[in-house]
């Protein structure tokens, strides 16, 4: 697979895996009440980042947001932080993968474009660990919650915001990784250069002595003809 193909599928894995992770953010289902042990549900609670809701059996949902930043659970914080991060990292990311790609006609030299490709690799890494630390961490809560013998107040489950947020982040991971293998394709191309410009000057050194020591041997094996008056 050729340097340019490997660039173009990791750039539709990070973009992809981005527009996964933004789409998480707006998402209602981070975590919906759960039903076991109920026989008759009445109205399913829901929540996300930012809002509180609660749908009758009527269909009708009534939705509250947060009122106070500092008055949320400290989970909540650090998962919004933590998206925000992922969302603007992977715009970044983006924006330098466009600039570095060799399919693309700015960037420099393909050293300078291999470097550029390889950060903009970072930065979708980097995008992706935000947004599974993330999920990972509202998960956490929820399933702490739901396990837990002592905790009687309303139980949830894992919601599909927290599912497309983990996809997400894998897709980026993974676009990521393959970015980064640019870099090292360029160091190896250097080297490679760098030996076969050694190599070239070594063989031409070789045939410079070679040719001279030539030359020395048919002046040694020349015979000498002295003219008569030499000796006058």
């Amino acid at each position: 697979m050729s340097k340019m193909v490997r660039e173009i599928l990791a750039f539709i894995l990070t973009t992809s895996g981005w527009i996964l992770v933004s789409s998480t953010l707006p998402t209602d289902y981070w975590k919906v009440s759960s039903i076991d042990g109920t026989v008759i549900t009445t109205a399913t609670f829901w929540s996300n980042l930012w809002k509180t809701c609660v749908t009758d059996s009527t269909g009708v949902s009534n939705c509250k947001d947060f009122p106070s930043m500092l008055a949320l659970d400290g989970y909540i914080q650090v998962c919004r932080g933590l998206m925000i991060s992922s969302v603007c990292l992977g715009f970044f990311g983006s924006i330098f993968a466009l600039i570095g790609m060799k399919c693309t006609k700015i960037g420099g030299l393909d050293q300078t474009k291999a470097r550029v490709v390889c950060f903009a690799g970072l930065n979708f890494i980097c995008t992706g660990v935000c947004s599974l630390a993330a999920c990972s961490l509202y998960a956490h809560r929820i399933t702490s919650e739901f396990f837990d013998p002592m905790f009687v107040a309303q139980k949830y489950e894992l919601g599909a915001a927290l599912f497309i947020g983990w996809a997400g982040s894998v897709l980026c991971i993974l676009g990521g990784l393959i970015f980064c293998l640019s870099l090292s394709d360029g160091m190896n191309q250097r080297r490679a250069f760098i030996n076969s410009g050694v190599s070239g000057m070594s063989s031409r050194v070789v045939s410079q002595s070679q040719t001279s020591h030539n030359r020395r041997t048919d002046y040694s094996n020349t015979p000498q003809h002295f003219d008569k008056n030499v000796y006058v």
